[in-house]
């Protein structure tokens, strides 16, 4: 018999696990970024052999948000939405100047 496959997924405390089911979400380690599994943006670094050895996957977005995770703008743009303006009203707040993306700044171009 056949032992059932192994996925490899982030948890929300950022460390990988092992789960039988397939993540449903999948995102970019560096760039803390997650999105849809089918996502345009996404497939064409794959595609271009640039985005795979950064690859990672959620169980959902919960997890992903939990492990510091942002939503792509390209496959998830009402969530990259909400996301970029709950975080420039947390950063009006502190005076903290952000770029054109809703990044922290470094004050420098």
């Amino acid at each position: 018999m056949t032992s059932p496959r192994s996925y490899t997924l982030l948890g929300a405390d950022g460390k990988a696990y092992q789960s039988t089911e397939p993540g449903t979400l999948g995102g970019h380690r560096r760039s803390k970024i997650y999105g849809r599994l089918d996502c345009p943006g996404a497939l064409r670094w794959i595609a271009r052999g640039h985005y795979v050895t950064q690859r990672v996957f959620f169980r959902d977005e919960v997890t992903a948000i939990a492990a510091g995770f942002r939503p792509c703008a390209v496959c998830m743009p009402e969530q990259y939405r909400a996301w970029k303006s709950a975080r420039a009203k947390a950063n009006s707040t502190s005076h903290v100047p952000m770029d054109s993306e809703g990044d922290v700044s470094s004050g420098q171009r």
